[in-house]
């Protein structure tokens, strides 16, 4: 599948707001931190995917009924949903100026994931931190895709190809304003 910028300028992918915000202090702390362990971009990238793989769960998974959108909130709560997994690993690859996307997959609801071009390449490639069950997690490549979940058209399933660089306005409004995971489930966009 042919990955289409949402905007042709490469700048708006790595951009700040309220959403993204790498500007914050614990994500640039948390992002230095991964870096020191790992100066070659490649291995950085790798290790922002993993930390936000693993050690933030997916609130569905552990049954927590927060709800985080902000960058920020999902790395100092450790908890949210795919695309407020996919809005951290955003701000982690920003704040080292790795041009990252938003993109999405269309099952039962949105599926959030993220798109990465590294520096000095044309080639995006995407990346699902949702994470996965055991023996099917999402794995970091710049190869073969490795993600959660394939679609099944047969299903009506299907990825789009459009990377945007802010979150979409749909699946935004929902997170923004469900009062628990219970209720975010039951408004979360079903198409884009």
């Amino acid at each position: 599948m042919e990955l289409i910028q949402q905007t042709p300028d490469l700048s708006a992918y790595l951009a700040a707001d309220d959403v993204i915000d790498h500007g914050h202090p614990l994500v640039r702390e948390t992002a230095a931190a991964l870096r020191s362990r790992h100066r070659d971009v490649h291995a950085y990238a790798q290790a922002a995917f993993e930390f936000v793989r693993d050690s933030i769960p997916h609130s569905s998974d552990t049954g927590d009924e927060r709800v985080t959108w902000r960058a920020s909130d999902v790395l100092a709560q450790r908890t949210g949903i795919c695309h407020a997994k996919a809005h951290a690993l955003v701000a982690l690859l920003r704040a080292q100026s790795i041009p990252t996307a938003l993109c999405y997959q269309k099952f039962e609801v949105l599926h959030g994931l993220v798109a990465i071009r590294m520096p000095g390449q044309e080639a995006w490639h995407r990346q699902d931190p949702r994470g996965g069950e055991p023996g099917k997690e999402a794995q970091f490549s710049l190869a073969q895709e490795r993600l959660a979940f394939l679609p099944d058209p047969e299903f009506n399933e299907l990825d789009f190809p459009v990377l945007y660089a802010v979150p979409h306005p749909g699946v935004l409004s929902a997170l923004q304003s469900a009062r628990d995971s219970v209720e975010l489930l039951r408004i979360l966009p079903t198409d884009l």
